[in-house]
């Protein structure tokens, strides 16, 4: 069985993973592929991840078992929920590669370290929450269901999440459809890397269901408040402000 403390997904309940799955080292995401194995460990392919020796470690950052999350499961009752969040955030990604590759393309603003990327969706509320990294922005993006009402694009709408309340703006496009967005950075100048974009949005979405990070303070005032001081000038000699889960929580969000 799985080692002690496993963080896997599913919250490390190791019978809700196939042996089908395709783990990923949480830590420098080397995939670990049953149909292949790991010659490194002279582990023969068709070997699922459950089955590991107990000392196995990642091939690329000899990380223990306990730190791989699952990357697909093709064996899994949830195997049609997350090709579902595939199959949707591939359009997404598509719409705004798009975007990037017309109408933003000689602008001063993208970041040529960056590009398009659908990070950590994951099912809520009916459709699917996540954030999308872009060489202009960093949004958090719900895909809402198909039942759900749409409004009409830049409507504003409050969701509640554990951590506080949000500002997100209805938008559709023809690949992805009708989805909400809350801003969380724009422009991305202040990103040296897609590895450190993603890492940000990752904290974002653990940050966001914490309820110790709940102000208590009204939160849709925050959110005005921080949105007219993003659009406000700044002084020609004002440092960028580096990406924290502080920043992110208590204002960032929203912005």
């Amino acid at each position: 069985m799985i080692a002690p403390g496993f963080e896997g997904s599913f919250l490390g309940a190791a019978d809700k993973i196939s042996p089908l799955a395709v783990m990923e080292c949480k830590i420098c995401w080397t995939p670990y592929d049953p149909a292949q194995g790991d010659e490194t460990r002279q582990i023969d392919p068709g070997t699922p991840f459950l089955d590991l020796p107990g000392d196995w470690t990642c091939p690329g950052c000899s990380a223990p078992k306990a730190q791989f999350l699952v990357r697909d499961d093709p064996g899994a009752a949830t195997a049609p929920i997350f090709a579902e969040i595939d199959r949707r955030t591939r359009a997404l990604v598509a719409d705004f590669t798009e975007i990037l590759n017309g109408r933003m393309r000689d602008l001063p603003m993208v970041n040529r370290a960056l590009h398009v990327q659908a990070v950590d969706f994951r099912p809520w509320e009916g459709g699917f929450l996540g954030v999308l990294v872009a060489p202009w922005f960093m949004n958090l993006v719900f895909l809402p269901p198909a039942d759900r009402p749409a409004m009409a694009p830049t409507q504003r709408e409050v969701i509640a999440f554990p951590s506080g309340d949000y500002e997100f703006l209805h938008n559709a496009r023809e690949l992805t459809g009708p989805y909400l967005a809350c801003s969380l950075f724009s422009p991305m100048a202040e990103f040296i890397s897609q590895l450190q974009a993603v890492e940000v949005a990752r904290a974002v979405m653990a940050e966001l269901f914490k309820p110790e990070n709940r102000a208590e303070t009204d939160r849709a005032a925050e959110i005005r408040a921080a949105r007219e001081a993003a659009l406000a000038p700044a002084p020609d000699n004002a440092p960028d402000a580096a990406p924290s889960r502080r920043r992110l929580i208590t204002g960032g969000l929203g912005q």
